[in-house]
């Protein structure tokens, strides 16, 4: 029997407040898109289970900022359109519905039947490291991205030091590992030859503290 929402505390920094999913553990898609609409965080759901995103720290939320506007800038004058980690991906094949930090879909847009808010036609998904979350980003995560018959391309972003991952599907369907770290810059194969600087991507404006 699948469990009445209660009303949870939960702190994200220094904001403290009721979320209506925290509680839960198990439900249907049909409940866990209810309960998402009423709440003030993100959940990830997979074949019946609630899993709740952890906030991130400030350098993961500058990452997320510099990432997707570097890949934004080279999307313009393309047939392909980014998604900021508010879009839900979902795929259809192992029941999992998330939210990547950045989606790219090129062409048409593609939605899922039960959730016609999430996207199931992605090209390129990007996830920026933690340490709550680089196990699986990294493992079980990829897992379920690799189910995605439209992902050409899975680009990691470490948090610890300047170095961009990039898993690429090639023709024959394998994952094949490219690396770039500081001084150097990252081609993205699912964008046609798009070039990430990496030291670009990590640069600080800001004075130390």
């Amino acid at each position: 029997m699948i469990p009445t929402a209660r009303p949870a505390w939960v702190r994200c920094g220094s904001l403290c407040y009721r979320d209506p999913v925290a509680a839960l553990t198990r439900m249907t898609y049909a409940e866990y898109l209810e309960a998402e609409a009423a709440s003030l965080t993100r959940h990830e759901y997979v074949a019946g289970v609630v899993r709740e995103r952890p906030c991130g720290p400030p350098q993961h939320g500058a990452l997320v900022a510099s990432i997707t506007g570097a890949i934004g800038s080279a999307l313009h004058g393309r047939q392909c359109r980014g998604f900021s980690s508010t879009a839900r991906v979902r795929i259809e094949a192992t029941d999992l519905t998330t939210y990547p930090d950045l989606s790219v879909v090129c062409g048409a847009l593609a939605v899922s039947d039960i959730d016609r808010d999430a996207i199931t036609n992605p090209i390129l998904l990007v996830e920026v490291l933690d340490d709550s979350t680089e196990a699986y980003d990294r493992g079980e995560k990829f897992e379920h991205y690799r189910h995605l018959p439209s992902l050409r391309e899975y680009l990691l972003v470490s948090q610890r030091r300047p170095k961009l991952e990039s898993w690429r599907r090639n023709e024959q369907g394998i994952w094949m590992l490219s690396e770039a770290g500081a001084g150097e810059t990252l081609t993205l194969a699912a964008l046609e030859g798009v070039r990430l600087d990496v030291d670009l991507i990590y640069r600080d404006p800001l004075p130390p503290s």
